[in-house]
């Protein structure tokens, strides 16, 4: 009798000592898996609000060229459909391509503004332009950050320990931010 309750607690305390070692290993992924979570949608967030700030510049920029340039209406309705298609946009992927097609649209309208050499030398024109070079740096910056961190989190998500846990912790895969088909061509030089 003695021999069966010393078996029963060594299985006793192998059961308890697993179950603490488990419950260990899962607070661990948790927190790793949460930790990595958070990152990847701040860094998200990082790239909304540079995003914001380009489409709220764009009106301005639009509505300087158009005093000089009156006669280049397609250039401003593309620029403004692809401003709205931007704010419109609600997964990564979309904003993506929302981001890539305002970029050409934007890269247009600086190609009209070669054609008014009053308008170029607007110090308002000068002041968008310059404000608009430096929040697409930010953009271009958050990107990169963003995809850093989303490549952690969907790394880690495939790796053990976190393998086995991830997705039973309602952990999925987020999409990177990739350039647009679009911004990827090679653009045409003439002389």
């Amino acid at each position: 009798m003695t021999l069966e309750l010393g078996g029963t607690l060594c299985i006793g305390a192998i059961v308890v000592g697993g179950a603490i070692i488990v419950a260990g290993i899962l607070y661990f992924v948790y927190n790793r898996m949460v930790t990595l979570k958070n990152r990847a949608e701040n860094a998200w967030a990082q790239i909304d609000v540079q995003l914001k700030k380009r489409n709220d510049l764009v009106p301005n920029l639009v509505e300087t060229v158009k005093g000089y340039a009156t006669h280049e209406k397609s250039t401003f309705e593309n620029v403004t459909k692809a401003r709205a298609q931007m704010m419109a946009a609600g997964t990564v992927a979309g904003k993506a391509k929302a981001s890539g097609m305002l970029t050409n649209a934007l890269k247009s309208l600086f190609a009209v503004s070669e054609n008014y050499p009053d308008l170029k030398a607007s110090q308002n024109f000068m002041m968008l332009q310059e404000e608009l070079s430096g929040i697409e740096n930010k953009i271009a910056y958050a990107r990169t950050a963003y995809n850093d961190s989303v490549y952690h989190y969907n790394n880690t998500q495939e790796v053990l320990p976190y393998v086995i846990f991830a997705a039973m912790l309602g952990h999925k895969k987020q999409e990177y931010f990739e350039t647009a088909e679009v911004e990827k061509k090679v653009p045409a030089v003439k002389f």
